[in-house]
């Protein structure tokens, strides 16, 4: 059985009893020592579970016990839904929150507290697919070019730390927080290695090619940082020298894309789109990709085969002759 961990507080809720909310504690130290889910999902899954408790609460007019929440009938959960989607929120968050509710089931069931069934037996809401939207690649490549910001007020060592991290989310296809959360030690010097080992979702590892220039940029960088950067430590720091906020890049991001025409779309993680996206189109395996990216599925990975397919059907619109 879990044990709840320094790092998980006991839950107290009104609307549930103690028998409810002790088995939350222990839920929550499970994903986190167990199923590694990052903070933030376990954040999610615990305020979803928190909602439908006090949903329930109101909705039966009594305090939640343990066994009350087992017999949970399939009416319930859709009157939790149907509240919920009145919120207006995205089905996306639909679909997460029933996700939080059928993984807090699930451990009650496999810690002997009976089948929570009704939540098998709801559909989870469509979610319409959108494809990402990558970058032109001449843009992409202008992002990560340090001279786009030498007109910048701010100090060289921090528009030269930007081009870097941005080189690297689109020449290795990184997501921002893998990038931030490299150790010095992790990036070899320009002509000493070209693969970087990243650490992704569910603290699963991952090798990815790094090209030399994106080394170079991170080493002009390194050589202007005025701040001391030990080889345990994150390699990219903030301005006072402590590790550097994915906000940061956000903005630096939002400024670049002022200057150089480009939509609300070129975010930083739309680099990493980008990544996938250029290489697909010039021929790159799907597969290949998938290990690249750090995909659990293929299936994940395949939306990138849509952006491609678009591209060449606007082609087709456009070139091709009428009759």
């Amino acid at each position: 059985m879990a044990k709840p961990t320094a790092s998980v507080q006991p839950i107290e809720l009104d609307c549930a009893d103690e028998t409810i909310t002790r088995q939350m504690t222990r839920w929550l130290s499970h994903l986190g020592a167990e199923r590694r889910l990052s903070p933030k999902t376990s954040e999610a899954y615990a305020r979803d579970v928190r909602q439908c408790l006090a949903f329930l609460a109101g909705h039966w007019g009594t305090q939640v016990t343990l066994a009350r929440f087992a017999a949970l009938e399939a009416g319930d959960v859709r009157a939790f839904m149907a509240m919920r989607r009145a919120d207006d929120i995205s089905g996306r968050s639909l679909m997460r929150a029933l996700a939080g509710l059928r993984s807090f089931g699930r451990f009650l069931e496999r810690e002997g507290h009976g089948k929570v069934g009704a939540l098998s037996a709801i559909r989870a809401p469509k979610i319409g697919k959108s494809l990402p939207k990558p970058i032109p690649m001449t843009a992409a490549k202008r992002l990560a070019d340090a001279d786009e910001r030498a007109g910048e007020t701010r100090e060289p060592w921090i528009w030269a730390r930007d081009a870097a991290v941005m080189a690297l989310l689109y020449g290795s296809g990184l997501r921002i927080s893998e990038a931030l959360s490299l150790k010095r030690r992790d990036v070899p010097l320009p002509g000493a290695g070209d693969v970087l080992v990243v650490t992704g979702k569910g603290n699963k590892t991952r090798m990815v090619p790094v090209l030399q220039n994106v080394l170079t940029l991170i080493a002009d960088y390194v050589a202007m940082c005025p701040h001391p950067l030990s080889a345990a430590e994150p390699i990219f720091v903030g301005a006072r020298g402590g590790p550097l906020k994915a906000r940061i890049i956000q903005l630096t991001m939002e400024r670049l894309r002022g200057a150089l025409g480009l939509p609300d779309s070129a975010t930083p993680h739309a680099l990493r789109h980008s990544f996938a996206t250029h290489l697909l189109s010039l021929g790159g395996d799907l597969r290949a990709i998938q290990e690249l990216l750090g995909h659990a599925s293929l299936s994940t990975t395949q939306i990138y085969t849509g952006i491609d397919t678009e591209r060449l059907l606007e082609v087709y619109r456009s070139a091709h002759p009428r009759a």
